[in-house]
């Protein structure tokens, strides 16, 4: 079973996506965990988008990376240019990968618009996850 760290700024919206997905695709072949460089707590909106697609993240917290440095990873995935600058930080011979999704959190307009945007990152994430696992998992 392979250990996959996902890493974002605040293990607020993006990072807490994509654990979710890795999750739902990789099944049993892999154990999936999700931090940040800070913690900032789940975002409401990041569940509430999820749900629509049938995914439930409700029990899910933020955590530091700092949290997972026993763990022996086998990939790491920065999603924001931020965690990735700051991820060298985190001793791993872990193979790393990036993708600098949009920040969901950063949207602004009516909640409409807003969620909007989370869907359409969502969407970005989920489309990422899969190919990640059917690259490196399959």
């Amino acid at each position: 079973m392979k250990n996959i760290l996902v890493l974002c700024t605040g293990n607020s919206c993006r990072s807490q996506i994509a654990e979710a997905y890795l999750r739902f695709f990789a099944g049993d072949s892999a154990e999936i965990f999700s931090a940040g460089v800070e913690t900032h707590g789940v975002n409401p909106r990041a569940i509430t988008t999820l749900a629509e697609d049938g995914l439930d993240i409700n029990h899910h917290t933020s955590n530091h990376v700092d949290e997972y440095v026993g763990i022996p990873f086998d990939y790491i995935i920065t999603v924001c240019d931020h965690a990735q600058e700051r991820c060298p930080l985190f001793p791993s011979s872990a193979q790393r990968f990036h993708f600098n999704f949009p920040d969901p959190a950063k949207a602004q307009g009516t909640e409409e618009e807003i969620m909007q945007q989370f869907a359409a990152v969502r969407e970005q994430i989920k489309q990422y996850c899969k190919e990640f696992v059917q690259t490196h998992l399959q």
